[in-house]
Order: structure tokens, then C-alpha cells, then sequence
């Protein structure tokens, strides 16, 4: 895992001093090297921060080049199928390293930029083609490895976080306040927007090519998931997929250093650990609890790792814990109301102490139908009574309301955002203010592909993979998610529905796989969120405290009497997203 960043100047030379500071600004994401490529007349400029996992030498520095010298790639992630592609194409170039990056080099060489379409793995990078000027920006599938950019008429700077882009200089520090009202509503801010007016996020799945002399741009979606309703036999289907997990979970720890994982006791994290040990890998497990909570997750873990054999170590967190959010500014540059991104830094802080990566369990749940609302909208459109299933027939449920309902954690609408933000700001809230979710809504899908869809695309793709990456990559962690497999997703998302959905068992193709190797206990665990109790988010004091001279009523963007009729409820988490936007407001809107 790494941090990657650059910068085109058409007119001028680029300024080396201050591409080395704004590199500075990524040390966290690769503490263990630096690099920069500079163009002969120094328009171009690539930069890298290294976190090495294959081939630990300084061959494998980056930014890397061919033998020629005239394409260059600035890589973040990996590329799990390296080996195999590396197979293929080792007739026709001579390899110099042992690393996944220069793959990418050999591959762009014979296949062109389609070579994407090949890749296993999480990743973001820049790859510069001086014989054709021209530069790619690339995003994978599903959104696992950031990459944002700001372009005028003379300049194009892009990296791995804002903060790295903002160290330019060269975009004004504008806030975009059409975004910070999707912050609201959605609790990040979407895709291909960013809380700052000229900066975008290159959404997932998808790349940027830029003609480098011209600034020209053309973006390109490579890859859609698709639905066929196919219906195979269950005796193939559930070793099938049993053997995507294995094959997913070797390439996941493909590494010259040890991986381990999180470990939350929960069906996800769980399979992933009996997967290991099936694979003869005995991995350090990390866990978050929460002090004086029966419900606490490392009890469950602690089960886990003891029927496996295998070690956990849990970090607690108590109420001193929130102290946390004055740093979650600086750790999440654009602000993210995810209530767990306080624990997930702490556990990501944990198990750097031990490991340089680990594995963890995100994907599973949008495509094995896990979570709970998943669920409540299946119930909805398939009722048990004739009456029920004529009037749904009649008046079908609305997708984006009810998903948007699910999604809140604190219900922000037009008519709620022009209570909350000062009168001048009002023109700034959207007409539609679910627009994202509606962009994502395919009606063609069933109601609960479409329900997982939208997970795919907003919840997980904007939401839980940011938190994941920021919290893990603030303390040099790399977090590998082999859930996210594009095989597994496109083969799940291709059958029909009640062959991997059982109203009787939850993700139901995961737990045919892992049943005879976790305890009941687990096995029969309710799904619970990566969060602690709700008691831990209630405190109306700590509120009061934070929020007393806000920088948001000081500068006329939230209305003070606004938060104080939040205060007269007895907890309304309406609060924690004013608060988080506050902390990121005093860090980098002032």
C-alpha cells in the first residue's frame, strides 16, 4: 500500500520543492521509501511513498519504468493475480523485479490500457505514456483505493488524498457547499464530488485519459456488475464458490512479510480466519471491544481465535476513546460520519504494532445479502398474505425512499437542511437531495439486488471502504478485503436471487462453506455493525462541550439555534454529523 501523487503543468515548470512537500503529506501511507519522476523538461512530475510487501529491495522503488524509460506508473495497491499475468506475459518482456507494479508496465506494453480488464485486486494509479503523451488515471471496481484530482486550463495535480492536492497551492481552498449538504444526507460526500468546489473523486471502476500537452480528458467506466438470473445446481454451486473464498484468500496473502486480520467474531471476519487455517496460514488476529458492553465483539473474537488456534489481541475502548475525534480531521481530510471510524482506527493502530497488513471482511455482506435492511426490504416486496401481495403489486415500494430511510443515521432532508444551514446557503441544497442514490437505482434488478446494488455503489463504495482505507492507512496499515473478488461478485450477482438468499440463513452460500469449521455460537450470531453501543455516541454533555463557540455558527453556515433544539432531545444523531463536520471545519475550512 502506498501513496501516489502528481502534477502536469502545461505552461510552467513544475515547482520540485513543492512536489517534495505535498509528497511529505502522504508519508503515512508509505513510510518505508520515497520516489519522483521528473519529464526532461520537468512539466511532469510523478511521486510515490512506498509501504513494501514484494520484492523489499530497491528494485522494486517507485515510481518504475520500462527498459525504455518512456512509460512511467506510480502505483498504489495490489495487484493479486500478478503471478499468473506474469506467466503470460514473461515470453515478451524481461522482468528486472519481483513486484505486481511492474506487471502493470509489462501489461500496458502488450495489451494497452485494456489490460485493466485482466486485474485481480485493489488499486489506484497513475501510468504516463511519453511516447503517446498521454496519462491514465485508474480506479478499481469497487472504489477499495482512493485517487482524487483538481484540473484547470494549465494544471492537473492528482493524489492519494486531498490534503496532498490542498499542499499545491494551486486550487483555491473553495468549499463546495452543494457537497457539504450531501454530507448531511448521505454521511460522506459522493462520488465525483469532494467537500472542496474544483477537486473530484475519479470515481470506482473507473479511469481518466488525459492528453498531457493539452489537459484533455475523456473518462471511461470499465466495468459494470451485471445480472443474469441464471440458476445453477447447488451441489456445484456451493463448491464453486467455496473455491473462489480459497483462491481469493491465497492471493490475498501473497506477501515477503506476514498478514494478518481483524477479527470481530462476527461471520465474516471469522470466515476469513478458518479459511487461513484451512490454508495452513496461522495469522495474528486483531480485535475492538467496548468496556462495560455485554455485547462487546472480542468476547466473541476471543471464541474464535481459541477454537482455531490461533492468536487475538483486543484493544478496549472507553469512553475517553472519543478524545479520538479531534484527530479523525487530519486522518479523514474530507469529512465521513461512519460512527466507526473511531474504532476502526484504534484497532488499525493495534495491529500495527505487529503486522504491516491484514485481512478483513468487508464485501461479504453486500453480496451474500447480510444486513439487516437487506433483509426488511425483501419482507416488504415478498408478503406471506394474498392482500399484502396485491397491494404491493399495486403500489410497489419506492427503492431510493426506503434505502435512503435505512441509510440516515439522522434524517436530513430539503425541508431539514434549510432549518439546519444559514438562509445565503439554501441555494445550495439539491432539489433532489437522494440524487446519488437515485443515479445508482437499477429498476430493472429484483427489489433486493437492487438493494445490494445500491450497497455496492453508495454504502460500501463511498462509505465503508473510505473509512477502511484513511483509519488503516493513518497508521500504515494495509487493509486486503478478499470478499472483494469481481469473480465472486460477478458469479453471486448472476444467479437468481433465492439461490444465495434464504429468509432461514443469513448469507447463506458463505454459511453452507464455513459451517462445520466455527462454533454454533458464531455461526448463530445476529448481525451486529462494527459499532459499540449506543450509549458510547449519547453523551449530550460531550456534545454540548464540542459544539460550545462552533466555528460553523461563527462563520454563518449552521444556525445555532438549530443545534440547540437538538439539544432539548433526549439523542438525535443528527448531532454526530454536525460534530464531525465541525472538527474537519475548525482543521481545514477556516
Amino acid at each position: 500500500m502506498c501513496g501516489i501523487l502528481g502534477h502536469i503543468s502545461t505552461k510552467t515548470a513544475v515547482n520540485q520543492k513543492l512536489f517534495g512537500q505535498m509528497l511529505i503529506t502522504l508519508e503515512h501511507r508509505g513510510p518505508d521509501d520515497f520516489g519522483v519522476f521528473y519529464s526532461k523538461d520537468n512539466t511532469v512530475a510523478l511521486g510515490h511513498t512506498r509501504l513494501s510487501f514484494l520484492d523489499l529491495s530497491p528494485l522494486g522503488k517507485q515510481p518504475l519504468c520500462n527498459v525504455e524509460q518512456n512509460i512511467w506508473i506510480s502505483f498504489n495497491g495490489e495487484i493479486y493475480n500478478f503471478l499468473e499475468l506474469k506467466e503470460e506475459l514473461k515470453e515478451n518482456y524481461q522482468f528486472k523485479t519481483q513486484t505486481d507494479t511492474e506487471v502493470l508496465i509489462a501489461a500496458y506494453q502488450t495489451w494497452g490500457i485494456n489490460f485493466i480488464n485482466k486485474l485481480k485486486g485493489m488499486f489506484a494509479f497513475s501510468l504516463l505514456d511519453e511516447r503517446q503523451n498521454k496519462l491514465f488515471l485508474v480506479r478499481d471496481r469497487f472504489g477499495i483505493k482512493p485517487l482524487y484530482y483538481f484540473k484547470n486550463a494549465e494544471n492537473l495535480v492528482f493524489g492519494s488524498e486531498l490534503k496532498a492536492i490542498i499542499a499545491s497551492e494551486i486550487p483555491k481552498k473553495e468549499i463546495d457547499f452543494s457537497a457539504f449538504a450531501d454530507y448531511f444526507v448521505y454521511r460522506y460526500i459522493p462520488s465525483p464530488k469532494t467537500i472542496w468546489k474544483d477537486i473530484k473523486k475519479l470515481p470506482p471502476a473507473n479511469y481518466l485519459e488525459i492528453n498531457t500537452l493539452t489537459l484533455d480528458e475523456k473518462l471511461h467506466e470499465y466495468w459494470k456488475l451485471s445480472s443474469k438470473n441464471t440458476v445453477a445446481k447447488e451441489e456445484n454451486l456451493i463448491p464453486k464458490i467455496n473455491s473462489i473464498l480459497i483462491n481469493s484468500i491465497k492471493q490475498h496473502i501473497r506477501a515477503d512479510l506476514p498478514i494478518g486480520s481483524f477479527l470481530s467474531g462476527g461471520y465474516d471476519s471469522s470466515a476469513i480466519v478458518s479459511y487461513l487455517k484451512k490454508s495452513n496460514y496461522n495469522p495474528k488476529t486483531f480485535s475492538i471491544g467496548f468496556s462495560k458492553w455485554e455485547k462487546s465483539e472480542h468476547q466473541f473474537a476471543s471464541i474464535v481465535a481459541k477454537h482455531l488456534n490461533i492468536s487475538n489481541e483486543a484493544v478496549i475502548a472507553d469512553n475517553s476513546s472519543l478524545d479520538l475525534v479531534n484527530k479523525m480531521a487530519d486522518v479523514y481530510d474530507e469529512p465521513i460520519a461512519d460512527i466507526s471510524i473511531v474504532p476502526t482506527f484504534m484497532v488499525s493502530q493495534l495491529a500495527r504494532k505487529s503486522v504491516k497488513a491484514v485481512l478483513s471482511g468487508e464485501g461479504a455482506d453486500e453480496i451474500f445479502g447480510g444486513y439487516t435492511w437487506q433483509h426488511d426490504f425483501y419482507k416488504l416486496n415478498n408478503p406471506k398474505h394474498l392482500l399484502s401481495k396485491i397491494k404491493i403489486k399495486l403500489k410497489p415500494v419506492d427503492t431510493v425512499s426506503f434505502y435512503a430511510k435505512a441509510m440516515a443515521m439522522g434524517w436530513f432532508d430539503k425541508k431539514e437542511l434549510q432549518k439546519m444551514l444559514h438562509p445565503n446557503l439554501h441555494s445550495f441544497i439539491p432539489e433532489d437531495v437522494h440524487w446519488f442514490y437515485r443515479k445508482n437505482f437499477n429498476s430493472k434488478l429484483s427489489p433486493l439486488k437492487s438493494i445490494q446494488y445500491l450497497d455496492i455503489k453508495c454504502f460500501m463504495g463511498e462509505l465503508v471502504l473510505t473509512k477502511i482505507d484513511r483509519a488503516s492507512m493513518a497508521n500504515s496499515l494495509e487493509v486486503r478485503v478478499p470478499f472483494l473478488d469481481h469473480e465472486l461478485f460477478e458469479t453471486v450477482f448472476s444467479l437468481e436471487e433465492n439461490q444465495y438468499y434464504k429468509k432461514e440463513k443469513s448469507k447463506y452460500l458463505l454459511y453452507e462453506n464455513i459451517k462445520k469449521d466455527l462454533p454454533n455460537e458464531i455461526l448463530e450470531r445476529k448481525k451486529q455493525g462494527f459499532v459499540g453501543p449506543d450509549a458510547y455516541y449519547m453523551d449530550l454533555k460531550y456534545y454540548k462541550s464540542e459544539l460550545k463557540n462552533s466555528k460553523l455558527v461563527e462563520y454563518k453556515i449552521i444556525n445555532q439555534s438549530y443545534i440547540d433544539d437538538l439539544f432539548k432531545e433526549e439523542y438525535n444523531w443528527k448531532l454526530w454529523k454536525i460534530l464531525i463536520m465541525e472538527k474537519w471545519f475548525q482543521k481545514w475550512g477556516i
